[in-house]
């Protein structure tokens, strides 16, 4: 029985880890100090589009058991358009991350420093506090142990800690069901637009599609657990999507003008938790922060091994180096206080393209007979992509714009 259940637990928890970091908890947040529990059809939105992306990009990986930019590279046959693709995913994927690994070692610290302060050292003229320096080596101390299984199992522990710390704080909010149901009527104006887009845009997550193929395939090989992929995928997208949904509700009970961070919030739910407050919302946000401060890596060290055809596993040369380089940017950047705008700026452009292109390329990819056999879309489930292929591409505009 034990064994049959765990068949059923893959990469789906670092999915859900992946795209509910600092940034998302501060979307969320805010989107329900502005709005209430006005945009929760966005995020139902946003999770069904996710189980799409995401149970194709498995089924993709499972079938011909391959990642992504493995597929790329066999698959795209003008080299042109395949080294524009790869140099594409670098930018986007690598760079990206690498920008991006600061915020999420940043929110880890936040997390912790709920919990009190370290004395700090000086470096030049900047005082600088060693928990950037722990929370990066915890991360890199996993990724070192060349195990993905110790990884699944350390992701599937703090997600399920990260969502009972959230999942806990809204229901001792204790909301009434028709303002939650009213909450998933779709209502657009001038004034939540953006923040539609960005509740979107933090869950749909280009890397995640990229780290899903490659995880799937090395869990799983043959055709027959594709049911245990589907079921892993759904239940951590949704148990995902559910953490999004309660840290919004968490965030109507806050007020805008008082939160300048995540922690903010432990003034609002005082009444519910009383002075371990700040904790329980800090053992929260360091969740979210030290799981993007792993998946970030992990995935831009399979884009990198992808693309240049290197080894995949967690303990060859080409991973440990990517991973640690990823790593060790962002434990410099969040010590130092470095924001790398230009990094950041040359990364949203290459996501904004990156997220539609790849999205044309996985449904083009789910139709080939030859590479998925009987495991292609059906009908239906065209229909389904066609309409999150639409969405992909208002977020990618939408990127591309905010960058211009």
């Amino acid at each position: 029985m034990k064994n049959s259940i765990r068949k059923y637990i893959g990469p789906g928890p670092l999915v859900a880890a992946a795209f509910i970091g600092p940034g998302t908890v501060t979307v969320c947040t805010l989107a329900g100090v502005n709005f209430g529990f006005d945009l929760l059809w966005a995020l139902l939105l946003s999770v069904i589009a996710t189980i799409v992306l995401q149970e194709t990009s498995a089924r993709i990986g499972l079938i011909s058991q391959k990642g992504l930019t493995e597929i790329i590279r066999q698959e795209i046959g003008q080299p042109v358009a395949r080294i524009i693709s790869l140099v594409l995913v670098i930018m986007a994927i690598v760079i990206g991350n690498a920008a991006y690994e600061a915020g999420n070692i940043g929110g880890a610290v936040l997390g912790l420093e709920a919990f009190g302060t370290l004395p700090t050292f000086q470096f030049t003229s900047v005082n600088i506090s060693p928990f950037p320096l722990i929370t990066g080596l915890l991360a890199w101390g996993l990724l070192m142990s060349g195990s993905y299984k110790k990884v699944e199992q350390f992701m599937v522990m703090v997600v399920i800690l990260m969502s009972l710390v959230f999942l806990i704080t809204a229901s001792m909010s204790q909301p009434k069901f028709n303002d939650l149901l009213t909450g998933f009527v779709p209502n657009i104006n001038g004034d939540n637009i953006m923040t539609i887009v960005a509740l979107i845009g933090t869950t749909v997550v280009p890397y995640n599609l990229f780290l899903h193929t490659s995880l799937v395939a090395k869990k799983w090989n043959t055709p027959a657990d594709l049911k245990y992929a589907r079921v892993d995928t759904v239940i951590s997208v949704v148990l995902g999507g559910l953490v999004s949904m309660a840290i919004l509700i968490t965030g109507t009970l806050g007020e805008a003008s008082n939160i300048q961070s995540v922690l903010d919030l432990s003034k609002s739910v005082e009444p519910l938790l009383g002075a371990s407050s700040p904790y329980f919302l800090g053992m929260g946000l360091f969740a979210a922060g030290i799981t993007s401060s792993i998946t970030a890596p992990l995935a831009g060290a399979l884009v990198v091994c992808g693309c240049f055809g290197w080894s995949s596993e967690l303990s060859s040369k080409g991973m440990r180096w990517t991973f640690s380089v990823i790593l060790f940017l962002g434990i410099i950047f969040s010590s130092l206080g470095i924001k790398p705008v230009q990094l950041i700026t040359i990364a949203q452009l290459a996501n904004g393209i990156l997220l539609p292109v790849l999205s044309t390329f996985i449904l083009w990819v789910i139709n080939r007979k030859q590479l998925m056999g009987n495991f292609k879309n059906s009908i239906q489930w065209n229909i389904l992509t066609f309409a999150i292929w639409i969405i992909t591409w208002v977020l990618g505009i939408k990127s591309i714009i905010s960058v211009i």
